[in-house]
């Protein structure tokens, strides 16, 4: 019997990090130069502690207009206690998450540790592939 292909074949490993002591304004100019739309954010061990995405900047940025009071740090703004998957997770079970969420990528973990980030561009291409 074949073994079903995993996210782990397809997650984009070379992952763009942000601390949660960063300054937001710096965490914002890192997702737009990068192109990307959300970063997990890690402590000092590397231990995933949220994701930071455009959604939060925005709030940020509303936030600060409001306010008029630029600034702070990433934690104030992140999503804290990410939903993650496994990086053995098969495809179509990966299908099924994104499709019963919101999110337009998810953290992957391997005993616990951050190894990726999947994305439904990175599932959709898994899936093509297998056809």
């Amino acid at each position: 019997m074949t073994k079903r292909p995993r996210i782990a074949d397809y997650m984009t490993c070379d992952l763009i990090q942000l601390g949660p002591d960063l300054e937001i304004l710096h965490a914002m100019k890192t997702l737009l130069e990068h192109r990307i739309s959300g970063a997990p954010v890690v402590d000092a061990k590397e231990r995933l502690i949220g994701v930071l995405s455009t959604k939060d900047c925005l709030r940020a940025a509303l936030h600060g207009a409001y306010h008029q009071e630029w600034g702070g740090r990433v934690a104030r703004y992140m999503t804290k206690d990410p939903v993650t998957l496994d990086a053995d997770l098969d495809l179509v079970a990966a299908a099924e998450r994104f499709l019963a969420s919101e999110f337009r990528r998810f953290p992957v973990l391997r005993d616990g540790k951050l190894v990726g980030q999947v994305s439904r561009g990175d599932l959709l291409r898994a899936l093509l592939d297998q056809w």
